[in-house]
Formats: structure tokens, C-alpha cells, sequence
């Protein structure tokens, strides 16, 4: 998708508290959570269809780290397209659950602080809170993140 059918750039004050957004869906496939481990991630349970069947989860499962990634091409893709781009300053991300193959995930997230910066008038601060969910609704990642956001370019002045 692209930002053209996104819908017009998002600013600070397109984005209050309480605003909710929910993206598209990716699904996985085992050889997809194989190439990413085999990069980025090189534990058995993430390479090895019967390694993983011995492991603690039972079976292959994707990274965390694909999980995160996965999470930030939805939030690109078919988020919020905010201007200048989904631009992080910290926050915190939990895995309550593992994703297996076939599993389709979306994001759904919501506006939970929205500042204009004190000394920066031309940008703010956003707290976004986003739930990653498979298929069957189950949450499989929660991150909070703080982002840079520019602000309207007449609101700055």
C-alpha cells in the first residue's frame, strides 16, 4: 500500500488521545520465519521444525524480534501515516505469546499521550499503545512507543 492510499499525512494535531487505528494483516509461513532467524535471530526453535518440537514452545515459533518487524511494516504500510515517518524515541515491548506459522497478524493501537515539545515548536511527542493480535484475536505482542511527530507546519508558528 502505499502513503498516497494511506490517506493525507498525519500531524500532532491529527492525533489526539484516545484516537484508534487498526492495520492490515500479514500471515507467516515457516520458510519466512526461517530466513528471518537465520539473520537476525539463529535459535533452533526458530530454524528447526524438530528442534523446536523439543524446545519450550513446542514447535516453530517466529522471533520476537520478526514479530517487532512485522509489527512496524503494518504500522508503515497501513497504519498511520504520519508525516515524516513512524520516527521511535524508546518505549517498551512484551511477547505474551508466540507466533506460529499460518498465524495472520494486525495491529491495533491507540493514542495514549500526545505533547507538543517546550522546546521544539515545530514537533511533539506521541505515546502510542499497539497490540499485535493473530487470528484468532489473541494478543501476541504489546508495545508502547514514544514518537517524534511533526507538528502542522501553520500550528508551529
Amino acid at each position: 500500500m502505499s502513503s498516497d492510499e494511506l490517506g493525507p499525512p498525519l500531524y500532532l494535531e491529527d492525533l489526539p488521545v484516545g484516537r484508534r487505528f487498526t492495520t492490515g494483516t500479514v500471515r507467516l509461513d515457516p520458510e519466512a520465519i526461517k530466513a528471518f532467524a537465520a539473520s537476525f535471530d539463529p535459535q533452533p526453535f526458530h530454524l528447526d521444525e524438530a528442534a523446536a518440537e523439543q524446545s519450550f514452545f513446542g514447535g516453530l515459533v517466529a522471533s520476537g524480534w520478526h514479530t517487532a518487524a512485522l509489527t512496524m511494516r503494518l504500522l508503515v504500510t497501513s497504519g498511520l501515516p504520519i508525516a515524516g515517518g513512524v520516527i521511535g524515541a524508546g518505549g517498551e515491548i512484551q511477547w505474551p505469546r508466540a507466533v506460529h506459522p499460518g498465524d495472520e497478524l494486525r495491529v491495533v493501537g491507540e493514542v495514549v499521550a500526545a505533547k507538543p515539545s517546550a522546546s521544539r515548536p515545530d514537533r511533539g511527542m506521541v505515546t502510542m499503545r499497539s497490540e499485535t493480535l493473530n487470528q484468532a484475536d489473541e494478543i501476541v505482542q504489546i508495545m508502547t512507543a514514544r514518537l517524534v511527530v511533526p507538528r502542522r507546519p501553520n500550528a508551529a508558528a
